[in-house]
């Protein structure tokens, strides 16, 4: 049976009256461009986390990743992201087609902060766009070009609290599933004839060969 909440908080005014106050520079962070401190952010990021939102509200967050400045910066008010081979079902970019909504939230190795970055996206095919991002002389096949309403760095309280750069801290990882295993398990994949092994095989293929389609 699902969880129903006894407590349930159902406006701003509840949140503030627990926890107010915000400090002057929080109020004024949020700018509406890519800056200098940003764009310089994004030239070291190798990894971000991107949401969309489709037309009934339902949402999808999505890793990106690419060596450091993957991500272009074609303007200040401009961002371009290289779609590269993932698992084909393009939630995001139905999102993006539905809404055109979304949020970028840029990650950089032992840093605890994080920029992130929401405003409008469209899917490409610009050519000299996607020719500028290639990789091993792969051209990615579309691009996300995203329009920046807000941009702001984020405070490093959940990556210091995560010990998210500190792996020789983290607890043991035997106990969890492999990616095949889960996906195995998930999908019934015994029940259409589909072993283990050619999952694990798959798989393997992908993180060894398909990294660009090269």
């Amino acid at each position: 049976m699902a969880y129903n909440p006894s407590d349930p908080i159902t406006s701003e005014a509840q949140i503030r009256a627990v926890i107010d106050g915000v400090h002057i520079a929080q109020r004024h962070k949020v700018i509406d461009h890519i800056d200098a401190h940003c764009a310089n952010w994004i030239a070291h990021s190798p990894f971000l986390v991107m949401s969309t939102v489709d037309a009934e509200g339902r949402v999808d967050a999505s890793p990106k990743g690419d060596p450091a400045g993957f991500v272009k910066v074609v303007d200040d008010k401009t961002l371009a992201i290289p779609d590269r081979p993932g698992n084909h079902l393009f939630m995001g970019f139905r999102n993006i087609l539905e809404t055109g909504r979304i949020g970028l939230v840029f990650f950089v190795p032992n840093r605890n902060e994080v920029v992130r970055v929401n405003g409008s996206a469209q899917v490409v095919r610009d050519e000299d766009l996607r020719e500028s991002m290639a990789i091993k002389g792969r051209v990615p096949d579309f691009a996300i070009v995203v329009h920046v309403e807000e941009a702001f760095f984020h405070c490093g309280k959940a990556v210091i609290r995560s010990g998210l750069w500190t792996p020789d801290q983290a607890g043991p990882v035997d106990a969890l599933p492999t990616y095949a295993q889960a996906i195995h398990d998930q999908g019934k994949l015994d029940q259409v004839d589909v072993t283990l092994e050619a999952v694990e095989k798959r798989l393997k293929f992908n993180d060894e060969k398909r990294l660009y389609d090269e």
